[in-house]
């Protein structure tokens, strides 16, 4: 019996062969995922382009058939770049509305760009082209907050501030020491992004549903032609993990945990209670009834967003918990949170860049803040043990002069000579030098601390890092 050929029509479900009656249009409108997956266009084109030109190489379609092909898909992205072609909800995702259009462009040809390939093999392959470009946008974003960072440390270089354990005073610093410390956290961020494109770079794109397919294809050139550094080699791992978006996400936590806590400290520091900064007028609001406030919003927003980010880790965690080898519908799912973790991140770090480049540092307030408590205390627990004094002995000693001054209402500098020879005859005349707290940081000796020598040390290193002239 000779089967008659018939003609593919343009909306037709491209799956549809083996079933008799239509999707049901409620589960038609569960299912799809045009809405979320529409972003990853201009990946699925590229994907599908090394595609063809690899089947023309190998002699699998005609060199005629790849160059109609691959004309009609450049025509494709041009339209949805242009808007000509919206990507609307009648269709079901992305790769069968572009392979849809094709049909309507260049008729039943179009049926061999599907040749040796799956939408299995073919989203992976888009979100990891897709998120390639997203890690590199991103660790731009983190650079340029260490950047807005670095200039604040640079431009308050020597400044003396409180540091801070527990939220309680703990010894002087240098202000641009804190900031370093941000700034080295969030390097630490970005090599984790690195890290995840160099595990993500492979390409899953041949390895079909999961067997593979008959054909010979040449997976190695597709991969080389998209830019990935080989193949996921085992067909089913290739379209049943997706531990790549896992880590990028789980990167985009770790990120979005830091920037929370610096996004703590602006809130706190801008307080009355605290009154180390001032934030712009651009990255704050009022209040609706208090004509007087002046909130940190913008940094509290990032705090807040943080547990969106969070959120998508669990999101893709809990789907992919329980799924058996290889492909499952449930991995849909993936694509809402790997765009929020991105969208979330990119847009917390370019905010608070912009807020920290316009954030007034008040040196006199952070001075006079060092000068109302004990941070001085271990300088002098340093300086009897310098006299010979065990460091245990000596912190009981400080210890009980703390107390003292607590009782009397009285600071460290405020103390005699003769009242600390009550507590031990080790102290000496040269001892007020190291109640001062402005020269505290400049006794500290070890690589990394916070005297100036090594916070300029630190600046010029990252100057040279983040390309700051």
């Amino acid at each position: 019996m000779k089967r008659s050929k018939k003609k593919q029509k343009p909306n037709a479900k491209l799956w549809g062969g083996r079933f008799t009656e239509d999707l049901n249009a409620l589960a038609f409108e569960f299912s799809k995922s045009i809405h979320i997956d529409k972003r990853l266009y201009r990946e699925d084109i590229a994907g599908s382009l090394a595609h063809i030109e690899m089947l023309a190489q190998k002699g699998i379609i005609a060199p005629s058939e790849a160059s109609q092909i691959g004309r009609g898909l450049r025509e494709i992205e041009k339209e949805i770049d242009e808007g000509v072609f919206p990507l609307d909800s009648g269709q079901e995702d992305i790769h069968l509305a572009i392979e849809q259009r094709l049909f309507e462009k260049i008729g039943n040809v179009a049926g061999k760009l599907h040749t040796a390939r799956s939408r299995n093999d073919q989203i992976a392959t888009d979100e990891r082209l897709w998120l390639r470009s997203a890690i590199q946008t991103l660790a731009e974003s983190v650079a340029s907050l260490q950047r807005a960072l670095l200039e604040k440390s640079d431009a308050h270089f020597g400044a003396i501030m409180p540091g801070y354990t527990h939220l309680q005073r703990a010894q002087p610093i240098l202000l641009s020491h804190h900031l370093l410390a941000h700034i080295e956290t969030f390097e630490r961020d970005k090599s984790r992004l690195r890290d995840a494109l160099a595990r993500m770079n492979f390409s899953p794109l041949g390895a079909a549903a999961l067997a593979g397919t008959p054909i010979p294809i040449d997976r190695h050139k597709t991969a080389k032609a998209l830019g990935f550094a080989g193949i996921v080699e085992n067909s089913i791992d290739a379209v049943s993990d997706r531990d790549y978006v896992i880590e990028f996400i789980s990167a985009c936590a770790i990120a979005m945990m830091h920037l929370s806590r610096l996004a703590e400290e602006w809130v706190l520091w801008s307080s009355q209670e605290f009154g180390f900064i001032t934030i712009a007028d651009a990255f704050a609001t009022g209040s609706s009834i208090m004509p007087q406030k002046k909130n940190p919003d913008m940094a509290e927003l990032v705090r807040g967003k943080t547990g969106r980010v969070y959120g998508a880790l669990i999101s893709v965690l809990t789907t992919m918990k329980g799924l058996p080898l290889a492909y499952n519908r449930d991995m849909q799912e993936d694509k809402v949170p790997m765009f929020e973790a991105f969208d979330t991140t990119k847009q917390c770090f370019d905010i608070f860049a912009e807020m920290a480049r316009s954030t007034e540092f008040h040196e006199s307030e952070m001075k006079k803040a060092v000068h109302r408590d004990f941070s001085t205390a271990t300088e002098l627990a340093d300086y009897l043990t310098k006299k010979g004094v065990p460091f245990r002995e000596a912190h009981e000693i400080v210890g009980n002069i703390v107390r003292f001054c607590v009782a009397e209402r009285l600071l460290l500098p405020d103390l005699h000579l003769k009242t600390l020879h009550a507590f031990s005859p080790a102290f000496d005349d040269d001892v007020f030098e190291y109640l001062n707290p402005e020269k505290s940081p400049a006794r500290k000796k070890s690589a990394g601390s916070t005297s100036p020598k090594e916070v300029a040390k630190q600046i010029a290193k990252w100057k040279r890092l983040l390309n700051l002239n």
